[in-house]
């Protein structure tokens, strides 16, 4: 049981509740951080936090006023859109770019005056960032450059002595579909093709992913820094 604070947004569904769950069951303070109340109290742990992840500063003077430190942040909250290109619009771009790259980048810089030695800070990433994928090649763009600002970061922040890590999810059961207005029909096509494509031949679990994140997160993994750790069921290697 550790007491730290961790902060985890998108926190109202799929890997983020699971995580939230995940962090507060090792007795952590969980500020859990989403749009909606109502998917945040349905998560169950912690603190439900209402905010855009966009709004930086906002977060980081509730974590600061109401807790004073910053042991952990997981950086989650996604938005996914698709397209070949000839479809994209400049607003996809920004909306993408703007959720999944820029607020990450402006949430840990808020927050980074709440972290002490120790800290760790945790990116969530996408598997299919280290492989092509197309007809929707701008949501992989972007957590490839999230990727790119956790080795960066580590290095960065590595005399502070503040840890910075990554995970790269594969398919993962989560809303994302339904999220997307996909069909049933689409869905289980997308289903079919990612299970095709993982050496494991199912479908992860979001506690799968949640189990990596707090572990890589936890004091034990003290001497790792810069890594993104696929969670995919050997969809990279396969």
């Amino acid at each position: 049981m550790s007491d730290r604070v961790v902060v985890v947004t998108g926190g109202g569904s799929g890997i983020g509740r699971a995580t939230a769950r995940t962090f507060a069951a090792r007795g952590d303070q969980v500020v859990v951080v989403g749009r909606r109340e109502e998917p945040l109290v349905e998560t169950g742990a912690g603190e439900p936090l209402v905010a855009d992840v966009a709004d930086a500063d906002g977060i980081a003077a509730h974590v600061r006023e109401r807790y004073g430190r910053l042991d952990v942040l997981v950086n989650n909250a996604a938005i996914v859109r698709g397209g070949p290109l000839g479809t994209v619009t400049t607003q996809d771009v920004h909306d993408l770019l703007a959720t999944n790259l820029v607020a990450p980048i402006m949430l840990t810089q808020a927050l980074l005056p709440l972290m002490a030695e120790g800290a760790v800070i945790v990116n969530v990433s996408t598997a299919i960032g280290q492989r092509g994928w197309p007809n929707n090649s701008v949501y992989p763009a972007a957590k490839a450059a999230l990727e790119s600002l956790t080795r960066s970061w580590a290095v960065e922040l590595a005399p502070r002595g503040i840890r910075v890590v990554a995970v790269a999810p594969g398919a993962i059961a989560t809303p994302i579909a339904a999220n997307q207005g996909w069909s049933p029909e689409k869905t289980a096509d997308v289903r079919k093709w990612q299970v095709a494509h993982t050496p494991l031949g199912r479908v992860g679990e979001p506690d799968e992913v949640a189990w990596a994140i707090a572990g890589l997160a936890a004091g034990e993994a003290g001497f790792v820094t810069g890594v993104v750790l696929p969670v995919d069921g050997g969809a990279v290697v396969g």
